[in-house]
């Protein structure tokens, strides 16, 4: 015990001596700005401009929030897929970390362009030409085209995103997919990922992909569903539209086991865990007769009021 007491009093003095008031203030201003950015990485999806609105009067200082946060306004965008419309352009672009070229511009490999991206805004400008891989230009195309032909069949409010890239020394074709349903007015948003890849090889190749949920409902209440899933796949590699028709396969059948698996589950929980949350009969432990209603305390109460 006097050990820990002597070091103690070493520690209070070594910050004592070495922490002046302007330190003091710097470093609490720093942890403030930390939290904030936090708050902002969590947002559930649609609910970005609401937390940055609240984070944004806490912390009280525009400049350091923007200076001191700005990293996870760009990772909460990667990470989410938010899509972004270019101007001149009808198809939306996901913004991901494939397509990251550094400096706040973004990469569209279907159009070919480069283009600045707002992070608070959400807005694209300054298009430029910008070519990419023109080696995988064939495998990107071509998954690229049975991918929209799958997301608009089976996400209303979808949009997809696929690049070709060298990595590590393997040509890799990289699929994201996002849909989302924002209901602010009735207490509800929603947002689906899926990210998918495979490696060019001779023969068969292994098809890795990750699929994400996240909902919030927050009507008198706060509940959040945040679900992923893990895949992989193999697939045979032959032309690059015989190739891009299986990958769209592989992602069909695993979409569609996960959604059912969802709903399943939900089912189950709705006949047995959300029943054991609630009580059964009121504390009486008998059913109200609501025929009989004006005979109950209450009722008298609410028939004199």
């Amino acid at each position: 015990m006097e050990t820990f007491h002597s070091l103690n009093n070493a520690l209070s003095t070594w910050h004592r001596d070495l922490l002046t008031p302007v330190d003091v203030v710097w470093g609490w201003t720093q942890w403030k700005v930390r939290i904030a950015a936090n708050f902002v990485s969590y947002a559930p999806p649609g609910e970005f401009n609401e937390v940055f609105n609240d984070v944004r009067l806490l912390l009280n200082n525009d400049n350091l929030l923007r200076e001191g946060a700005a990293h996870a306004f760009a990772r909460y965008n990667m990470d989410q897929f938010t899509p972004v419309k270019i101007e001149d352009h009808d198809d939306l672009v996901l913004i991901t970390e494939h397509g990251d070229l550094g400096h706040g511009r973004f990469f569209d490999p279907r159009n070919k362009l480069s283009f600045k991206f707002d992070q608070l805004r959400k807005e694209a400008s300054d298009p430029q030409p910008y070519e990419g891989e023109a080696a995988l230009r064939p495998w990107r195309d071509a998954c690229d085209s049975a991918l929209r032909a799958y997301v608009k069949d089976h996400y209303p409010n979808g949009g997809c995103t696929v690049y070709g890239k060298t990595i590590d020394g393997q040509q890799t074709i990289i699929a994201c997919i996002e849909s989302h349903q924002f209901q602010p007015k009735n207490f509800w948003n929603g947002r689906w990922r899926s990210e998918w890849k495979f490696n060019i090889t001779q023969s068969t190749a292994q098809v890795v992909g990750v699929l994400k949920i996240q909902v919030h409902y927050y009507e008198d209440g706060n509940v959040q569903l945040v679900s992923h899933k893990d895949v992989q796949e193999s697939l045979t590699i032959s032309t690059e539209a015989q190739t891009a028709k299986q990958f769209v396969k592989v992602i069909d059948s695993a979409e569609n086991e996960y959604q059912t698996a969802i709903s399943e589950n939900y089912q189950t929980m709705s006949d047995t865990t959300f029943k054991a949350l609630r009580r059964q009969l009121p504390v009486t432990r008998t059913k109200i007769d609501w025929n009989k209603i004006l005979s109950y305390k209450i009722g008298k109460e609410m028939q004199n009021a």
